[in-house]
């Protein structure tokens, strides 16, 4: 399991802190805010339109080929540019980034169901997210240290050798999981398989906790600044946001896992207390400030080890590559959804009005569950005599 939670380390720190110190203060930053956002949105892109092709490659011929093979072609992109030094080639790089994270990443998260039993698949997937958010928390800051020392180049540089690294570790110690026989599956098959309630319900959650998370990680530092904080403030506001999110999802699976919780209580828990952070941020001054990315990385640490469990327990085992790249599409439409929902309605309104709007959309989902639980009638045992 371990080169599998360092691959999740991996490409959240690869992600997270290349894409915050592209626009830092070395020679080779990138300067214009255009060329900025078109690098970011070329990762992204990569991600939303590669994950589902290549979770559904990891059924047919194995997850351990396909992480294997996308880690090398990370380490091979984030290499280009470090020996290029090409602003060309440093689109051909955010690329080949993009593209080779599409392929580990739902490959890896197919391999923790695969290698675990149902009865540990909560405590597994919560070390999974434990240290993909470790790999958010120190990606910008120790990318920060390292552009500052050798400009992005060393970044890059350290990105290739890290990625091949875990590469060569995962060809050493991860087992090799033969694919499973698979029926024929029509589009039709597909179709209603990822518009059943079981897929939708845990793939939406998951959707609106990475939404949470980044609005939280991207506006938090503004409201911050609105009140008069400084950068240390503000950092170190996001800094709990994404500690609270690694610490809570072990917790959370190895709670499902002895029993002492349901994934659905366990989701619709961390939903409410996602919008309860996010109108935390509404209130002025650092304590919202701080609330509110407690709450928030509290409540996406919850439901992310629970949703996946939900998925690899309710996907058939031999499409569970297929699942996985559905479900992390999900979730990258949330991470794009949410920071657009917020800026859209601040842009018209202000920030306070988006946190709301974002709070409410997360509150709906286990407001009307609980609205249908009241309606449904108790059964009734026993016969009369």
């Amino acid at each position: 399991m371990w080169p599998l939670y360092a691959a999740a380390f991996t490409t959240a720190f690869g992600a997270h802190g290349i894409a915050a110190n592209l626009g830092g203060f070395s020679e080779d930053a990138v300067t214009s805010l255009m060329v900025l956002g078109g690098l970011l949105a070329l990762y992204d892109g990569a991600e939303v339109l590669l994950k589902p092709v290549f979770g559904a490659l990891a059924d047919r011929i194995g997850a351990r080929p396909v992480l294997l093979g996308g880690l090398v072609a990370f380490a091979a992109a984030s290499a280009v540019y470090a020996l290029a030094d090409s602003p060309g080639w440093l689109w051909a790089a955010r690329l080949g980034q993009g593209a080779g994270a599409s392929a580990f990443s739902p490959s890896a998260s197919a391999l923790v169901a695969r290698l675990n039993p149902a009865a540990k698949h909560g405590r597994a997937f919560g070390s999974y997210g434990f240290y993909k958010s470790i790999g958010c928390t120190l990606g910008p800051l120790l990318g920060g240290v390292l552009v500052w020392a050798g400009g992005l180049r060393l970044l890059f540089t350290v990105m290739a050798v890290l990625a091949a690294a875990v590469a060569v570790w995962a060809a050493l110690a991860v087992p090799h999981v033969s694919p499973l026989p698979r029926t024929r599956q029509t589009v039709a098959d597909l179709a209603r398989r990822l518009t059943d309630a079981a897929f939708l319900r845990p793939t939406a959650a998951l959707a609106g906790a990475t939404a949470a998370l980044s609005v939280g990680v991207g506006f938090l530092p503004v409201s911050g600044r609105a009140a008069g904080l400084g950068t240390v403030a503000t950092g170190a506001a996001v800094s709990v946001l994404a500690l609270c999110a690694a610490i809570v999802q072990p917790k959370a699976g190895h709670a499902l896992d002895t029993g002492r919780i349901t994934a659905p209580t366990g989701i619709t828990i961390g939903l409410l207390t996602t919008a309860a952070g996010l109108a935390c941020a509404m209130l002025p001054g650092l304590a919202g400030v701080l609330t509110a990315a407690a709450l928030i990385g509290a409540g996406t640490g919850l439901i992310t080890p629970l949703g996946f469990a939900i998925l690899a327990s309710s996907s058939p085992q031999e499409r569970l590559g297929q699942t996985m790249g559905a479900a992390e599409l999900g979730r990258e439409l949330g991470d794009a959804g949410g920071p657009l929902l917020v800026a859209a309605i601040a842009t018209l309104t202000t920030l306070i009005y988006g946190y709301a709007a974002l709070a409410v959309l997360l509150a709906i989902g286990p407001a009307l569950a609980l609205a249908a639980h009241r309606r449904t009638p108790p059964a009734h045992t026993g016969s009369a005599t």
